[in-house]
């Protein structure tokens, strides 16, 4: 059910978002993700007296199961980068970081899939009327806030946005960064529009599979492997112009983040890696308070 594999993804971008937030308030997110994630997962899906039971159960056990195996792995992701932190860094080295980010996300997936499936095969019509409300609302949301705005705007936000991730990590950013943003923001081949369209292309992909599964006989493993279908085209749209699009934005992106840290000083390299350093005891700790 799309709502699991949502769910899949924000447990994993929580723990990844360690590197982009204040030590407490990933503990605190991450402890009360129970409780938030199935209201935010509610909201898809407004899951059956019977449902909610079970997708309950289910984000314990995945949380859990994240806890435990998945933050020492994201840990030592960022004890990786924060070794590189101190010197140059190349868009290459970078990007290295992408797959096993991605692979983080995937390996949460593959946990959530069963019971994925399992209620993929009893969505009513009342939840499918809901998921699509819900995704009308978030594309007037997406267009209101990314399209529908003059150029001037939308760069306004994209540095905005940047400022706040950075800042994060080598703490306040000086004119030479807030340069090296602006000039790749100025050369980026940012495209709201290709992005809701693929958005609304993904959106349309999953409710064919889950009409296609809804009240049927399909065995549990026809269903989890028509979702991961799904999840692969997800990963690598159909589309071979997006393709190109989606890896093109990825590498601009390393040469954007390696370009900014050219510029930092020795005092902001050493910000840096004292929060990652923290990050990874944040994590650990998390990690250590199931056992």
């Amino acid at each position: 059910m799309t709502t699991l594999k949502c769910f899949s993804r924000i447990i994993g971008a929580l723990a990844l978002a360690a590197v982009l937030a204040g030590c407490s308030a990933v503990k605190l997110g991450y402890n009360s993700l129970d409780d938030l994630g199935y209201w935010w997962l509610d909201g898809y899906a407004a899951f059956t007296e019977d449902q909610a039971p079970r997708v309950r159960g289910e984000i314990d056990r995945l949380h859990t199961w994240h806890r435990t195996k998945e933050l020492p792995r994201i840990a030592d992701l960022l004890a990786r980068i924060e070794r590189i932190a101190p010197g140059p860094v190349t868009p290459q080295q970078a990007c290295e970081f992408v797959p096993e980010i991605m692979a983080r996300l995937y390996a949460t997936w593959e946990q959530a899939e069963p019971t994925a499936a399992a209620l993929a095969l009893q969505m009513t019509p009342q939840q499918f009327r809901q998921l699509q409300r819900k995704y009308a609302e978030n594309n007037r949301k997406f267009r209101k806030e990314w399209i529908d705005v003059a150029p001037a705007e939308q760069k306004e936000k994209r540095e905005k946005q940047i400022v706040e991730r950075l800042e994060m990590v080598y703490g306040a950013l000086e004119e030479p960064q807030l340069t090296a943003i602006r000039t790749g923001i100025a050369a980026s081949i940012f495209d709201p529009a290709r992005m809701l369209a693929e958005r609304q292309r993904r959106q349309q992909d999953l409710l064919q599979v889950l009409r296609k599964l809804a009240g049927s006989a399909t065995p549990l493993p026809e269903a989890r492997a028509q979702l991961r279908g799904y999840l692969k085209r997800v990963f690598e749209s159909p589309d071979a112009g997006y393709r190109a699009y989606q890896q093109a934005l990825q590498q601009e992106g390393c040469r954007l983040a390696a370009a900014v840290h050219e510029t930092t000083t020795p005092v902001q390299r050493e910000q840096a890696v004292k929060r990652l350093r923290a990050y990874q005891k944040d994590l650990r700790d998390l990690a250590a308070a199931q056992q």
